[in-house]
């Protein structure tokens, strides 16, 4: 999206170069610091996506203070020190009470959304509102349960204060207009319950992921005073209705998931919104392959690739070829697998762009071997599938908790189809070993059938380990 420009009342402050911050650089580039950023981010479990470009605002003086998930991982890195000693102003300086002297005409000033949800010009985070000091001691609150909360179920606590309209309008009091500290909330939502399945996968979280959704489109439904934080809303609700219908996919729930990606579907087309377009079609063509579907699959994935085009980003588009491919190999049309597995590969090839959709965090090249993993497999090429499994395994990154176990759970599948029990048994061990942090109905599905294929070959060497230890498994329900 082409970033707006910042307008504010005369004479503005002008940024003061962050000294400290450059030197704690040192001879690193900013490109090479940006690396240990996120190097560090993935150590303690954040997700950041720092580049060059973040770095020199942070430098200039632009960005004064980092949001909370920037803050933890540069105390992470430069371990006794403050965010004072990194060079930045005070938070409570920057932003809500503290930040302001006196009133503002809201429409003296439009928000840049290039640079959500990392930072706002000149400010510490993009939860800037024109409240008053009691609404941002309320949102201080429901920012800090969202970042030192351990489960969903934080981010459904955490967001249902914001429901407004219900208690409010049955006692007659006018409804407060929503702004932008409960547009922040809700892109933390969504951020939250992504960190969450990343780690451990779909079956816990689901349920509790509803409150947040609800509320969601609560906060629509009560009203923005400000265009940029009403497209900020339905932006975040159409994400949220996305994410929860990716945990209701994942956890086998087919049609509650058709409904959110229909429901997020509807949002970007109300909205104008390309990107949230492409990501519903997106979703809906994996959802297709998955329910077999594979005609609708292919159709969703073209239809994501007609809105996607404009948006300039390659990874995007290799990710829709993929799900086109899929669709292809449902159908058992090899030759249209290949064209769209050649597409696909030859625009990750292209790298990473800064149109890229921060949902996309997740597509890097073990994803793309796991989505081609899976259309060999679909195919019935187990040797060429399996390789691709045991590639996809090898290098995702251990954050990714739930998706090294999809990838070896395929790789153990592709092993016992392909006649070598005795690989794919211990590829299952491997999966069992990790299902104490993992709860996805995919996985256990893929195991089981594993499990259905190698019952002939217990005799080879580990398979009747397996078998034992996966009868032992408690049943989903």
């Amino acid at each position: 999206m082409a970033s707006s420009s910042v307008t504010s009342s005369p004479s503005p402050r002008q940024p003061r170069p962050n000294l400290a911050f450059r030197k704690l650089r040192g001879q690193r580039s900013p490109g090479e610091f940006a690396a240990a950023v996120r190097r560090a981010a993935r150590e303690i479990g954040e997700r950041v996506s720092c580049d060059a470009r973040y770095v020199g605002r942070v430098e200039s003086g632009e960005i004064r203070c980092p949001n909370y998930a920037y803050e933890r991982v540069f105390l992470h890195m430069f371990p006794g020190r403050t965010l004072t000693d990194l060079g930045f102003a005070p938070r409570s300086a920057v932003r809500g009470r503290g930040a302001r002297t006196g009133p503002e005409d809201p429409s003296s000033r439009t928000e840049n959304l290039s640079y959500a949800p990392h930072e706002t010009d000149g400010a510490c985070e993009p939860y800037d509102t024109q409240e008053t000091d009691q609404n941002h001691e309320e949102s201080d609150v429901q920012r800090r349960a969202f970042m030192t909360g351990g489960t969903a179920t934080v981010a459904a606590v955490s967001l249902g204060p914001l429901t407004y309209g219900g208690a409010a309008a049955a006692a007659g009091r006018p409804v407060r207009r929503v702004g932008s500290s409960e547009a922040g909330a809700l892109e933390d939502a969504v951020r939250r319950i992504r960190l969450l399945d990343d780690r451990h996968g779909a079956d816990g979280l689901y349920r509790r992921a509803a409150a947040p959704l609800r509320t969601a489109y609560a906060l629509l439904d009560a009203g923005a005073a400000r265009q940029a934080t009403t497209d900020r809303l339905y932006a975040g609700a159409g994400e949220l209705a996305i994410s929860v219908g990716w945990l209701a996919h994942d956890s086998g729930r087919f049609d509650d998931a058709r409904s959110h990606y229909a429901e997020a579907l509807a949002t970007a087309r109300m909205s104008g919104d390309p990107g949230l377009e492409a990501h519903a079609f997106c979703n809906t063509a994996f959802l297709a392959r998955d329910a077999g579907r594979p005609r609708e699959a292919v159709r969703a994935a073209q239809a994501a690739q007609r809105v996607a085009r404009p948006l300039g980003s390659p990874r995007l588009m290799s990710l829709l070829a993929l799900r086109e491919a899929g669709g292809w190999a449902g159908l058992a049309d090899r030759t249209g697998c290949e064209q769209a597995l050649a597409r696909a590969q030859a625009l990750f090839e292209r790298g990473l762009s800064d149109a890229d959709p921060e949902w996309m965090t997740f597509y890097g090249e073990a994803e793309l071997e796991g989505l081609e993993a899976q259309c060999w497999s679909t195919l019935g090429d187990w040797p060429r599938a399996a390789r691709h499994a045991r590639r996809a395994a090898r290098l995702q990154d251990p954050h990714f908790t739930r998706n090294i176990a999809l990838y070896t759970a395929e790789l153990a599948d592709d092993l016992a189809r392909g006649g070598r029990p005795d690989e794919a048994a211990a590829a299952g061990m491997d999966v069992l070993d990790l299902l104490d942090e993992v709860q996805s109905s995919r996985i256990q599905t893929m195991l089981a059938g594993t499990a259905r294929v190698l019952l002939p070959h217990r005799r080879a060497s580990g398979v009747s380990a397996f078998l034992e230890r996966h009868a032992a498994l408690p049943r989903m329900t």
